[in-house]
């Protein structure tokens, strides 16, 4: 098919959106389809208020509907939910065409954690968004649930990948600096990521924290005793996972967490809490821990086995998140 896909999330962000979009579309290409993509970087555009390594684009619509138009695409899919999304839904809507979007981040909790927006407002623009699309992406069973329970329909479920190559055991270092056992994590430093219900716990060892976010400064300040790493990538973040002991996870509102395959195709078993996300792709499987009290499930995820973690995570394939993407793009056509 030529496939267009638009998103106001792209690189230089790095979120499980763009590492999504950047894993399966080498996979689309491989198997025959044309994908064009509609992206900020096209645009000028400025970064967003409360997130400031998004770009929000402006001016898009002339330009987005052109675009459109050139390519004559068989199947459009909305990846987000900013400038570049409504514009090209708006085309959609206008033309009479039909289109799938995806559930990716949970705004509504997002922002009234930041700027105090109730959620049910921000859920009833995100409704209003969604509600022409003939399928609605959503990365797990609970967050499905979760949104038909808010009154969204179309829900399909569409899974996530690791590479197995890049995320591997085999890249372990027993000595890396850092007293045993290493907990680590990995993720944007803000709000949302709940970091404090890790950095709090009382663990022996070393904790360890990568990734930038607004939330950065104000932590290594307030935990001088946590290793704030930074930005880490490649070749340094997979090594990192393969040498770390346990992989704690203390977000409370991700709709799936792409790391959480990555430090399990690392060897790495997790620890967190009972929420969507770990319980959709842990659950009962045994390779992490899932308590509300997450010094515990911390500790306890000591004693899963490596092989196994490794051996779970190998059942997830960009391969067939791409197929899978393939199969639900039809619905809108």
């Amino acid at each position: 098919m030529r496939i267009l896909i638009a998103s106001d999330a792209w690189p230089p962000q790095v979120n499980g959106v763009v590492r999504t979009l950047k894993s399966i579309l080498p996979e689309l290409e491989a198997t025959g389809h044309a994908v064009t993509t509609l992206t900020p970087d096209m645009f000028a555009n400025v970064p967003c208020p409360f997130y400031p390594e998004i770009r929000l684009a402006f001016g898009v619509a002339r330009p987005a509907a052109a675009l459109i138009e050139r390519a004559q695409p068989d199947a459009i899919h909305i990846v987000t939910e900013g400038p570049l999304g409504f514009a090209v839904r708006r085309w959609c809507v206008d033309h009479g065409v039909g289109f799938t979007t995806a559930y990716h981040t949970r705004f509504p909790e997002y922002l009234a954690a930041r700027c105090a927006i109730p959620s049910r407002v921000t859920y009833g623009v995100l409704r209003y968004f969604h509600a022409p699309a003939r399928g609605i992406m959503v990365a797990t069973e609970s967050m499905r649930a979760a949104l038909a329970a808010k009154g969204f329909r179309n829900l399909r479920p569409w899974s996530r990948g690791v590479d197995p190559a890049k995320f591997n055991p085999d890249y372990r270092q027993e000595d890396i600096g850092f007293p045993r056992p290493i907990f680590l994590s990995v993720g944007r430093v803000a709000l949302e990521k709940n970091l404090p219900a890790f950095l709090d716990l009382d663990l022996p060892g070393s904790k360890l924290v990568v990734g930038e976010g607004p939330q950065l400064e104000r932590l290594k300040r307030k935990y001088p005793e946590v290793h704030f790493l930074g930005r880490i990538e490649n070749g340094a973040l997979a090594r990192l996972y393969a040498s770390a002991d346990v992989f704690v996870f203390p977000s409370r509102t991700d709709t799936f967490g792409l790391v959480l395959l990555e430090a399990l195709a690392s060897g790495l078993a997790v620890a967190a809490f009972p929420v969507p996300g770990p319980l959709d792709v842990i659950g009962d499987s045994g390779v992490g821990v899932l308590s509300e009290d997450l010094g515990s499930a911390a500790l306890a995820a000591l004693d899963v086995r490596r092989d196994a973690c490794r051996a779970y995570a190998l059942k997830f394939t960009w391969a067939h998140c791409a197929r899978q993407f393939v199969e639900l793009l039809s619905v809108g056509r």
